[in-house]
């Protein structure tokens, strides 16, 4: 962590938007009761495995990505939207914009998640997916992308994430301030209690990140 915070970027899976219906969703699609599928998914976590394993799991042959891009053409479903966002998000950001912070958000999402955090009335300097960019957290040029995008190097930056693996440590490794959000399955598996040493902030929900910030300087 060094210099001034001047931008604050933010992760959207389990740190903006609750990701509760989508896997619900995928569960009821694939014919599996979603307490199964949930605890597929949280085995998975725990062991350090890709999030998608579950669903290669109940059906191995399956194209999660073709499988994707069907049931959107045909249902309509998107993975995130504005009604999935937790109750604290849009209070954060504004807090944070009258702050003085710029503002951005940056994740690994399809592309078309981009189009939905364009319409949350927020001023946002950079809305970056992973599909869009090529490249994925916690490769470190994501993290350089993020720093490129905002013209700004990277101690002025602060992430937020929930993923102890794919946000704080590679926000930290980038030499970024590492914002570790405490909630969903991913901060509650791979953290508990307990702080990852590698966080230069630790909250249990985004209504506290504004005054976290203020007391960090």
């Amino acid at each position: 962590m060094t210099g001034r915070i001047e931008a604050v970027v933010f992760d959207v899976g389990e740190t903006l938007v609750d990701e509760t219906r989508p896997w619900g969703e995928w569960a009821d699609h694939l014919g599996i009761p979603r307490l199964t599928f949930f605890a597929a998914l949280g085995s998975a976590i725990a062991d350090g495995r890709h999030h998608r394993d579950p669903m290669h799991l109940f059906r191995p042959d399956l194209d999660v990505e073709a499988e994707s891009e069907r049931i959107e053409a045909e249902r309509g479903f998107s993975f995130v939207t504005e009604d999935d966002l937790y109750p604290d998000a849009l209070d954060c950001l504004r807090a944070l914009a009258r702050d003085g912070y710029r503002l951005g958000v940056a994740a690994n999402q399809p592309a078309a998640t981009a189009a939905v955090i364009e319409r949350l009335g927020i001023p946002l300097e950079l809305v970056g997916m992973s599909a869009a960019w090529g490249v994925h957290k916690p490769d470190p040029a994501f993290f350089e992308r993020v720093a490129r995008e905002l013209d700004l190097p990277p101690g002025r930056i602060a992430y937020v994430g929930d993923r102890v693996d794919n946000d704080v440590r590679p926000a930290k490794a980038a030499g970024m301030t590492a914002v570790f959000l405490r909630r969903g399955p991913w901060g509650w598996i791979q953290a508990g209690r307990s702080n990852p040493p590698e966080a230069d902030l630790v909250v249990d929900s985004l209504a506290e990140l504004p005054e976290a910030l203020r007391a960090l300087g």
